[in-house]
């Protein structure tokens, strides 16, 4: 596919497809969407995790094993921390940390997320575009049966124990776009592809920026997603829970009715074929392909597979 690719993503689950888009098609034609929902200060430390996982993936430097941070990390650091007493449910690495210490001090001398993250994927070798989903901050609350949380008090502090009741993205009120992303929109992208990522705190605090939602449906482009729940369960995180809770159920079709009215498309597993004519019935077309992605190779049939299925899609409301 020729053109510019703009895919929506969070962190871990979504970093995998955006690897494998940026082998399928042409790195500089792809434009990462991240999330910034999940962004937080700690210790007066700026940290942006989805971000993060993103830049580490495309500059090969992320750790294979946990998914997300840097690989040959080091915790002295944490270490040295804890045993002083500091807070240490948020791990740092060494390596990690320095990111964050350039980013804060970037941002302190008036810097925008945009340009900090412009210079970090630079120094990684990176020729997609990674761009925040606003420089404005936004931030996601989880309501729960025991209170609010931020974000990373839910997700990494308590485990996702919780019983989460909805969600909050505070901050919309003075968010903005990011303006890069409106310009590709004007410029008429061939495609844009919904990551594999937790639809409700990854997907979702992107889409509520103001105004980007009606952006993207009209820009010209098909929008295809990739569904994050395989046989009723998230290959990562806690999707399946919080649909659960929230009284939806986990599944593919509950995906498409989520995404519904804004989606063209959605690619599910191949397990989950069983409810193509039920997503069907919901104006949503469907691509059954493998979506489990444990290779490298895996990332790029999938890439591929969306891709396609986009173009085809585009071919069809041509005629």
């Amino acid at each position: 596919m020729s053109g510019r690719i703009i895919v929506l993503s969070g962190g871990v689950g979504g970093a995998k497809l955006v690897l494998g888009l940026s082998r399928a098609a042409d790195a500089k034609n792809l434009t990462v969407v991240a999330n910034t929902g999940d962004d937080f200060d700690h210790y007066r430390l700026r940290i942006c995790p989805d971000i993060d996982t993103v830049l580490y993936t495309l500059g090969s430097v992320a750790d294979k094993d946990r998914g997300w941070g840097r690989e040959d990390e080091s915790w002295q650091f944490m270490a040295a921390f804890r045993e002083l007493g500091g807070e240490d449910w948020f791990n740092l690495g060494d390596r990690d940390l320095a990111l964050h210490v350039l980013r804060t001090d970037l941002l302190s001398k008036g810097e925008s997320l945009s340009e900090v993250t412009a210079k970090i994927a630079c120094r990684l070798g990176i020729e997609a575009q990674v761009l925040p989903m606003s420089d404005q901050s936004v931030s996601t609350i989880v309501d729960t049966v025991d209170g609010r949380l931020a974000f990373q008090h839910y997700f990494v502090r308590e485990r996702c124990l919780p019983e989460v009741t909805g969600f909050t993205f505070e901050g919309l009120d003075e968010a903005r776009p990011n303006p890069a992303l409106i310009q590709m929109l004007d410029d008429n992208p061939s495609a844009v592809i919904i990551a594999p990522s937790n639809p409700f705190v990854s997907i979702d605090p992107i889409l509520s920026v103001p105004g980007l939602r009606d952006r993207l449906r009209n820009c010209g482009a098909p929008i295809v997603a990739v569904s994050p729940i395989v046989g009723g369960q998230a290959i990562k995180g806690p999707a399946a829970k919080i649909m659960n809770e929230l009284g939806i159920g986990s599944s593919a079709i509950e995906i498409a009715r989520h995404y519904a009215g804004f989606i063209d498309g959605l690619v599910i597993d191949n397990v989950d074929s069983e409810e193509k004519s039920d997503i069907e019935a919901l104006g949503v077309k469907v691509k059954i392909a493998q979506t489990i992605m444990t290779s490298i190779e895996d990332r790029i049939a999938l890439a591929n597979c969306a891709l396609d299925f986009a173009c085809l899609i585009g071919k069809e409301s041509t005629k």
